[in-house]
């Protein structure tokens, strides 16, 4: 037997099975809102795991294919690697989950979430993340929740929840916000320039529905939830801990952190770990300690620092930025470049553009979106913070930095009719020191801008970080934090925008939710970080897109045809087209609606394949001036092709201005000649002159 729980939730029933499959996992929610369906499972392990300082807990989120009816591509016809959205999705239900389960739990635990089925009007992502909730609050994991989440729309200026695909589509603004009954404690946002009041206010108004959800998963919690096992407590002990402090001093690790340089400030900790390594040689139990022991020390002095003393590691002011850097064209070959530097955090863009069919397909559960133009991607080798370790391609993180700086630009990037290009943006982290991120937002927006891309508005970006203390009205907002500041800090507030608005947040914290006075706080010392950022450092390397693109870049051109006339174009066994690129060196790339884009690296075969086209689809009319070859010869007439499949005939007398006596005196098979439309007689044969071509003619085909 199994129970169902129900509730209304935006205009549709949410409602969980529980018990009904997945017996054998710790906690299992098998959830259905519309006919969307998640299977939401929670399994741990029975011990911890072995040498480790950290909670070991990983999050899957497994697209079926056979849930929207597609049979999956490639050689193998299964799924395979997890696709970016559900690595995306993975790292969204991860950050609100994580701070709620015990910070010394060291068991494996994953969370896993199958999408099995589909509505295109209710997002699974929500779901899979509720199912989590749900899952492990009636499992025997220890977690301090339950958490619910949200999505909010803006459309026409009016808030929509969990928004249905038309909304979506029309929607300037794509919001996730997941809460604890008491607080918000992730933020997740795509927007189009919306305001900071507006953002806001749909912040609160999602928290209070999520509130509404988490009564309602409490009263399934009350009837089946079971009890929460024990745990091995992973604490230092007190005796180190107090033993440490005592043969360090609080002063000689506040003097080790306190410096602007990583470097040297890492140097001071591994001698401190040393001399505490050989104090503890001896000390079976205590030794291997010693590192979680030293990380606690500098997290407690740092937090102390910040909260009490109102003191940063590196001595700037709360709301002070890191010395800026900015400039363009670092790489002379890419269609665009800069470079962004803020304090010890460095990254080199690359933007690089192309046509459009080179934009990505994209191969998902989403029937909306299946491909894209505009392309970020983040690059963290580990050299960039002093470290070695191979590289074995891009993980979750690399993966989300690229996909938030993305989604920072997207909406400033031109239509394909402003701009028939596809767009890569490369970002390639030089130096880390902190919020690698939005630097990358940074550095991306003004590539952009050398590429000669025409985008909207510049957008900046900053991370606002955190310190709490003992009560809610006791807290520290950081602007601009480094990476110290980050490890033992309470948050990492990531806002990017233009001057008119937000255009992406994303919110990490280790705490068990934000009050609403932080939540404003944090948004407010984003703006007037960005708008510093972009008004003193970016504007002065570039301050409008460039009105030409790179002389590397390819040229496009389109136009737009005659749908019924693209098989004219193509030709039979695509014959046409080829011959075209090949007399061109073009790429042209036709949609079915007609348009046409075609792109080279030289102007003058650009036009003339345009022509060839329009020469095509249009109908050949007296005036005309072409650049044809000859292709047969009779006694009084030579035939040139004008474009594939259209022939003329010259007449002897046409050819040259003084008489001749046979055509072959003049012209040979294989010659390319440039020809004027004398007259298209009524049986459509087409009559032409060479002798007739002017000076102003032979202008026209340049």
């Amino acid at each position: 037997m199994y129970k169902t729980y129900s509730m209304e939730l935006a205009g549709r029933t949410l409602s969980v099975d529980i018990g009904r499959v997945g017996a054998q996992a710790n906690g299992c929610a098998f959830m259905h809102y519309g006919d969307t369906i998640v299977c939401s499972t929670i399994a741990a392990s029975e011990k911890p795991r072995d040498g480790i300082d950290f909670f070991p807990l990983t999050v899957e989120y497994e697209e079926k294919m056979y849930s929207v009816g597609k049979i999956p591509g490639g050689f193998n016809k299964r799924e395979g690697k997890a696709s970016e959205h559900a690595t995306l999705a993975s790292r969204v239900i991860d950050r609100p989950m994580r701070p709620l389960f015990p910070k010394d739990y060291r068991n494996d635990v994953t969370l896993s979430n199958l999408i099995m089925s589909v509505d295109p009007d209710c997002n699974p992502d929500v779901v899979a993340m509720l199912g989590c909730s749900i899952a492990t609050s009636i499992s025997d994991v220890p977690f301090d929740g339950p958490i619910a989440a949200t999505m909010v729309g803006l459309v026409d200026g009016k808030f929509c929840f969990n928004p249905t695909e038309a909304e979506r589509l029309a929607s300037d603004l794509a919001l996730t916000v997941a809460s604890t009954k008491d607080k918000v404690i992730m933020i997740e946002a795509g927007a189009n320039e919306v305001p900071e009041d507006v953002m806001l206010d749909a912040i609160f108004q999602a928290h209070e529905l999520n509130k509404q959800i988490i009564a309602w998963i409490q009263t399934i919690v009350d009837e089946v939830g079971k009890p929460k096992h024990s745990y091995e407590a992973h604490e230092v002990p007190a005796d180190l801990y107090n033993d440490m402090v005592a043969f360090i001093t609080p002063e000689a690790m506040e003097e080790a952190v306190f410096t602007d340089e990583k470097a040297v400030r890492d140097e001071n900790i591994r001698e401190i770990t040393a001399r505490l390594e050989e104090r503890y040689a001896d000390n079976e139990e205590w030794l291997p300690l010693v590192g979680e022991a030293v990380y606690l020390f500098q997290k407690k002095t740092v937090r102390k620092m910040i909260l009490k003393d109102r003191k940063r590691p590196d001595g700037r002011r709360m709301d002070q930025i890191r010395p800026l850097h900015a400039e363009i064209d670092v790489l002379p070959r890419a269609h665009g470049s800069a470079m962004f530097t803020r304090g010890q955090t460095q990254i080199i863009d690359a933007c690089t553009l192309a046509p459009l069919s080179e934009a990505q397909k994209i191969d998902g559960l989403d029937r909306t979106v299946t491909q894209k133009r505009y392309m970020h991607h983040y690059n963290f080798p580990s050299w960039s913070v002093g470290e070695t370790k191979p590289s074995r391609g891009p993980g979750r993180r690399e993966i989300g930095h690229g996909a938030l700086a993305e989604r920072a630009l997207l909406p400033m990037i031109p239509s394909t009719e402003e701009f028939p290009y596809a767009i890569r943006c490369v970002s390639e982290t030089m130096e880390s020191n902190g919020s690698t991120s939005m630097a990358s937002t940074c550095a991306s927006c003004m590539a952009l801008m050398a590429a000669g891309v025409p985008i909207k508005s510049m957008v900046g970006g900053i991370s606002v970080g955190l310190v709490t203390g003992e009560t809610e009205d006791d807290f520290v907002l950081l602007t601009d934090i480094q990476g110290l500041e980050d490890f033992f800090g309470d948050m990492d507030f990531k806002v990017t925008g233009t001057h008119k608005g937000i255009t992406a947040i994303q919110m990490d914290i280790k705490i068990h939710g934000l009050t609403e006075s932080i939540i404003r706080g944090a948004i407010a010392r984003a703006r007037d970080a960005r708008l510093y950022i972009m008004d003193e450092v970016m504007s002065k390397a570039i301050a409008e897109p460039r009105p030409e693109i790179s002389k590397w870049a390819p040229k496009i051109v389109s136009i737009t045809i005659d749908p019924t006339k693209i098989g004219d174009v193509i030709g039979k066994q695509g014959k046409v087209i080829n011959k075209i690129i090949e007399d061109t060196g073009v790429q042209i790339d036709i949609e079915d609606d007609g348009s046409v884009a075609v792109c080279g690296t030289d102007m003058a075969m650009i036009r003339k394949a345009i022509r060839t086209i329009e020469a095509i689809v249009n109908d050949v009319e007296p005036g005309q001036v072409f650049r044809g070859r000859v292709v047969t010869i009779i006694p009084s007439r030579a035939f040139v092709e004008l474009v594939p499949g259209k022939e003329g005939g010259v007449h002897i007398s046409k050819i040259s201005k003084r008489r001749i006596e046979k055509i072959e005196d003049e012209l040979k098979v294989g010659d390319e000649v440039v020809v004027k439309v004398l007259e298209v007689d009524k049986m459509g044969r087409i009559n032409l002159s060479i002798k007739d071509v002017t000076k102003e003619d032979l202008e026209k085909l340049q």
